[in-house]
């Protein structure tokens, strides 16, 4: 029997994750998952763990649903109110898309730069103003918050068993960043699938999520590993077009809620 074994949001792309036992699932993903975002102080374009390794030991909660507080090592915790609707808006760029959004403040940004180690600006996306999905994959109207394409992604733990197996040593599920976790099922059986059920929320399977150098960064202390693993490990066997693939990203045909622990069904 295939079941949700993990759930988690990352209220700040990039930052730390988040494990849940409960979720809501709104119209961008679940309800929280990075609507945040920390982008270059001088031209709007988004930074992650690939340039920032230290991003790794940033911690955002959201406290309620209009606050984040945010903590690191070294620094003061901060907590960062919603913005407004007369928040100044900033012009981002995420990937190929750009986009205005809420800046949330000199306070959130002079905390961030100081803790990166350069000018920095935290964003905020409100649904209205979030992203529409790729339509070679997703339908007109498919929207994405800050997550790098679509607004959910899923991994099976077979999958990940196999490539420990591979690599010869213990990997941590979030060197992936999966949103969901599925248990029961073979090895990247999810790769076959077009459309699931979990509880009673239907999901379409639309596209495999390609990998990049940071899955080789420990998701605990930020090192990355010298052997390049287990991204080198993948590219032996996962690598398509020039792209390394590693978990599906979904699209959920509704809204409503997710728990650990539920079924989960093949439609398709």
């Amino acid at each position: 029997m295939l079941r949700l074994s993990g759930l988690y949001r990352y209220p700040l792309k990039s930052g730390v994750a988040e494990p849940l036992n409960q979720a809501r699932l709104d119209a961008l993903g679940l309800a929280g998952d990075r609507r945040w975002m920390v982008v270059d102080g001088e031209n709007g374009r988004f930074l992650t763990q690939r340039l920032l390794p230290q991003m790794t030991q940033l911690h955002a909660r959201w406290q309620g649903s209009e606050q984040l507080l945010l903590r690191a090592p070294g620094m003061p915790d901060l907590p960062v109110a919603l913005p407004g609707e007369g928040a100044e808006l900033r012009g981002v760029t995420i990937w190929r898309d750009s986009l205005r959004v809420p800046d949330a403040g000199d306070e959130a940004a002079a905390w961030l730069s100081r803790f990166l180690g350069r000018s920095c600006r935290l964003v905020q996306v409100p649904a209205a103003r979030a992203r529409q999905v790729d339509t070679g994959y997703a339908e007109v109207g498919d929207k994405v918050a800050f997550a790098d394409g679509f607004p959910l992604l899923l991994i099976g733990q077979g999958s990940l068993d196999d490539l420990c197996a591979r690599v010869g040593r213990p990997l941590e599920m979030l060197r992936f960043r999966p949103n969901l976790v599925v248990e029961g099922a073979a090895p990247y059986a999810e790769d076959g699938w077009k459309r699931i059920r979990v509880g009673a929320l239907e999901l379409r399977v639309v596209k495999g999520c390609s990998r990049c150098i940071m899955t080789t960064l420990d998701p605990q202390t930020g090192a990355r590993s010298a052997d390049r693993e287990p991204l080198a490990t993948l590219q032996h066997y996962r690598q398509r077009d020039g792209e390394v693939y590693f978990g599906q990203n979904l699209i959920a045909c509704g809204e409503g809620e997710l728990s650990v622990g539920m079924p989960v069904e093949v439609l398709e």
